[in-house]
């Protein structure tokens, strides 16, 4: 194995003079510009709490009577700034090891509350309810903030929220306590959160910290109040939080969490099939798979995560996507919890870095942590599976390979004046035949109020075995290529307008991240322009969009060109509208084809527990295994019902058709059913079925096929969660497949058993 050190330090060397030079440019120049400085929020003393507290819904300890109290006195959307049509107070006090709130959330009709059970994080359905969510930010660097929200009920959602990056991730879990309580005059709240599930400055002086409640009131419209202004014409939200001071003597204990877990799992197949229709299913044997994570918070924000033998499954199927006539590979979330710590430390413009590429690893190892100015994060596995991605303009290609390959992954980012920052990242995974190395260079630059401005810089040395090359058409040689990211951005309070710059050369990789095309040159500009409705008018908001897109290889020819005109609505009864034009030219094997489509999309809330929405996608199209032009027609409703405060039902499906000359080359649906009982904020048992049906006309094929495939996907799960890493999970799934000639047969069934405990001090 070589790599090219000389030339990776060489290239990062001249890109960090330039990144240093633009950085000293455009911070001058926000600096002359002299933007005008939003409306100061109100700060405000916390005070240790006078009694202890007991979490149950009820505040009637000491302790809240002599709490400081925060209101949150405006809505934000759909009215701006204008008073909150309810009231509600949030009291907020300490103690040595847990941050404590409690709110009153006044309603002159307690009847109408939204509030039901669910799994904590299911956000999509949470966000319908009454819930308050606020946010801290224990550095005070207007950067990054620990989210968290609650309904009625005590149902949690907590995230990762990163300024620059636009990022919120529900993914990241915390261990917190929360318990509501709906009252005769609206309801109430009281919230724990331990000092050791939080990152914080370690110092024995007074800590100030940024901070922001919300309330979230869904009616004929969702109302969402705040405890300052928000403006539209600032594209930062945390510098426009509240500050809260006072916070002394806290400690997050000795700060160490051990997740001990055991997964046992025992999956029977029909070997013979499709073969032998008709072989006999074989039991397969009980596999138990222990493992252990550790996490250690070496101070308040130094915090050193270690994993032997990890537990990395998920109980959590994938909703899954049509994958017929596609030309890229799909994307699914990761959804892992020793991946989530720290996750938003990782962030580039760039997807460089992807963890669910780490397939079934026998270790792993993490450290974040932030100190002044400076963020870092090193990653590091051993993996047992090399998940392998073969990127190219016209398509993408995905595989495993049983080989153990190791990997890493180091970050170090440094704020620069008030909102900036710059970056380096690299990543590497490494086998005895096989090796990918990518490193470079990013910076966020808040250039005024309402501009920002994006750049990243990424080189890559890779190495195939002759084997992988062979198969997969990849050079068998060592290569190397180059990735950049450039965008600008204006986002205030009418007008939007975003232009961005992508290339990838030819022999760039990303082993490490999710980049599925590459050999491509693209630029992209988005022109919109936004109405606010006021208090009674028949819309709440209306944005007219318009954008284009050009993409060329790096021979100079052109691959992709498209033109979008959007029109947006948004109004009562929660209901959006959205209808899209778009203009294309694409390029295929040799072919250029000229596509017209329209897009249309709807939802609509209108009642607390349930939820509609629906794409309708339809007009040209590429029939990319033909390699023809034909018409398309894609729809995607979706349902989503709760029946009283502990059954919730989800209904989707996915209808995709390709027709020539009114024939159809082939119709594919994709349904799935879910169903949950929630017995309480902790226990719920669900059940899963997917089903695919793909018909197919072979005389319409250029090549054989067969004119069927059907598939189900059934999973029975209960699962009891006392804390998000103190699981009860007991499940059965089962695959079914049906082909030409062959009905539809189970070819396998899989029952799991998964415990895991944590256990902090």
């Amino acid at each position: 194995m070589k790599l090219n050190v000389r030339k990776l330090f060489s290239t990062a060397v001249i890109m960090g003079m330039f990144f240093l030079g633009l950085a000293n440019v455009l911070l001058a120049r926000a600096g002359q510009e002299q933007p005008k400085e939003p409306v100061k929020a109100q700060n405000y003393a916390v005070a240790a709490a006078t009694s202890a507290i007991n979490v149950d819904g009820v505040l009637d300890e000491k302790a809240w009577e002599d709490a400081v109290v925060i209101p949150v006195p405006y809505e934000w959307l759909p009215g701006d700034n204008i008073p909150s049509p309810v009231d509600t107070d949030c009291l907020v006090t300490f103690d040595t090891n847990n941050f404590y709130m409690a709110f009153r959330c006044f309603d002159p009709e307690p009847s109408k509350i939204r509030a039901h059970l669910m799994d904590r994080d299911a956000i999509d359905t949470f966000i319908q309810d009454d819930h308050i969510n606020f946010m801290i930010d224990t550095f005070n660097d207007e950067r990054r903030a620990f989210q968290f929200r609650a309904n009625p009920l005590g149902v949690q959602a907590d995230a990762n929220f990163s300024e620059s990056e636009g990022y919120e991730d529900f993914s990241w879990d915390a261990i917190w306590n929360s318990k509501g309580k709906i009252t005769e005059w609206g309801w109430a709240l009281e919230i724990a959160i331990p000092f050791n599930q939080l990152r914080f400055p370690r110092t024995s002086d007074v800590q100030t910290w940024g901070f922001s409640v919300g309330r979230s009131y869904p009616r004929t419209v969702r109302h969402r109040m705040t405890s300052h202004r928000r403006d539209r014409d600032l594209t930062c939200i945390q510098c426009q939080f509240n500050k809260i001071t006072g916070i002394q003597g806290i400690s997050p204990g000795l700060n160490v969490e051990l997740d001990p877990t055991l997964t046992t799992i025992r999956t029977d197949s029909r070997e013979e099939f499709p073969v032998n229709p008709s072989a006999p299913m074989e039991n397969g044997k009980v596999d138990p798979d222990p493992g252990l994570t550790a996490r250690w918070g070496i101070t308040p924000n130094l915090i050193l995560n270690a994993a032997v033998n990890p537990d990395f499954s998920q109980v959590e199927a994938d909703v899954r996507e049509l994958e017929v006539n596609t030309r890229f590979a799909i994307r699914y979330p990761e959804k892992r919890p020793f991946f989530l710590e720290g996750a938003d430390f990782f962030l580039t413009p760039l997807e460089a870095v992807f963890t669910r590429t780490v397939a079934d690893p026998d270790g792993g190892l993490k450290f974040t942590g932030k100190i002044g100015k400076n963020a870092f994060g090193i990653f590091g596995a051993y993996d047992r599976v090399n998940n392998m991605l073969f990127p190219s303009n016209q398509g993408s290609i995905s595989t495993s390979v049983e080989q153990g390959v190791g990997s890493g992954v180091f970050r170090y980012r440094r704020d620069v004046g008030r909102t900036s920052n710059f970056g380096v990242l690299y990543t590497g995974r490494v086998s005895d035949d096989y090796y990918n190395h990518v490193a470079g260079l990013d910076g966020f630059f808040q250039i005024s109020r309402t501009k920002q401005f994006r750049l990243q810089y990424l080189h890559s040395e890779t190495k195939y075995s002759d084997e992988m090359a062979a198969d997969f058409g990849q050079n068998t040689g060592a290569i190397g290529g180059n990735a950049l990211f450039a965008e600008f951005m204006h986002f205030g309070r009418n007008w939007l307008y975003l232009f961005n710059y992508q290339d990838f050369s030819p022999d760039f990789r990303a082993d490490y991240g999710y980049i599925p095309r590459v050999d491509m040159r693209r630029g992209n500009g988005v022109v919109g322009y936004t109405f606010w409705g006021e208090q009674g008018d028949w819309f709440n908001q209306l944005r007219l969009m318009l954008s284009g897109t050009l993409v060329y290889d790096h021979e100079g020819d052109l691959t992709d060109r498209n033109v979008n005109i959007r029109a947006q609505y948004q109004g009562p009864l929660q209901s959006t509208v959205m209808t899209q034009y778009q203009r294309a030219r694409e390029f295929y094997l040799g072919e250029y084809y000229d596509l017209d489509q329209v897009i249309f999309f709807t939802e609509m809330k209108p009642l607390g527990g349930f939820r509609f929405n629906a794409v309708v996608q339809v007009g040209d199209s590429i029939d990319y295994s033909n390699a023809r032009q034909a018409i398309g027609l894609n729809l995607l409703p979706f349902v989503e019902i709760s029946l009283g405060r502990h059954i919730n039902v989800t209904l989707q499906h996915a209808f995709q058709r390709l027709s020539l000359g009114g024939d159809k080359i082939f119709t594919a649906n994709l349904s799935q059913v879910k169903l949950i009982y929630n017995f309480g904020v902790r226990t719920f048992v669900r059940v899963i079925v997917q089903y695919l049906d793909v018909t197919r006309s072979p005389d319409l094929y250029l090549f054989p096929i067969s004119d069927k495939t059907q598939t189900v996907f059934t999973q029975f799960l209960f699962s009891y969660k006392l804390n998000p890493q103190t699981v009860l999970f007991i499940g059965y799934s089962d695959n079914y497949l049906g082909m030409t000639d062959i009905d539809i047969t189970q070819t396998s069934r899989t029952f799991f058993v998964k415990l895991g405990y944590a256990w902090t001090k």
